[in-house]
């Protein structure tokens, strides 16, 4: 359940937007967690992520946020005990922040540094790899981050004395436009 908030994150590494002085928009997001359980698996998926991005000077910097709360697993218990967990309540955001150079807009793969925070912590991500797909006005950036409760000082939740996994990782789609 904790995957939700990385979910956000995500995904500002994208460099591949070509063109300096040029500002980007976050158009649809489809973010998604994974948690695995001896006894059962579950996934949450927030469509909420908002996000920008401004390149110049070579550099692109991004900033996306997505409320913890916008993620459903489709069990309503289930998503409160995520959020109480988490510590939804105190810090409902999960942010994710990047910095990347500019690359060729024929580039299929981007790799990027995200900046994550949730639940209080932040969490530094390396050379996390995007799949990049340019359409006409809009671009497509898709990929997993690998996030884990640990990351983030978060214990793991038990059912029958059992924790969940640590690893939670995060699915990231999302199509950006220029603004």
């Amino acid at each position: 359940m904790h995957k939700r908030i990385l979910t956000t994150f995500l995904l500002m590494a994208f460099p591949a937007f070509g063109g300096s002085d040029r500002q980007w928009v976050l158009e649809q997001s489809t973010l998604t967690y994974h948690v695995s359980h001896p006894l059962h698996s579950a996934d949450g998926v927030s469509h909420a992520a908002r996000g920008k991005g401004v390149c110049h000077d070579g550099q692109c910097d991004f900033l996306i946020a997505v409320p913890v709360k916008s993620f459903d697993s489709g069990d309503s218990n289930r998503d409160l005990h995520m959020l109480q967990v988490t510590r939804g309540a105190q810090f409902p955001m999960v942010t994710v922040r990047t910095r990347l150079p500019e690359a060729d807009s024929t580039s299929t793969t981007i790799r990027g540094d995200l900046e994550i925070q949730f639940a209080g912590q932040t969490a530094q991500y390396k050379q996390v790899p995007f799949q990049l797909v340019t359409q006409g006005n809009e671009t497509r950036i898709s990929g997993t981050i690998p996030v884990s409760l640990s990351d983030f000082k978060i214990e793991p939740p038990t059912l029958l004395t059992m924790p969940v996994k640590n690893e939670i990782p995060v699915r990231v789609d999302m199509t950006w436009r220029p603004q």
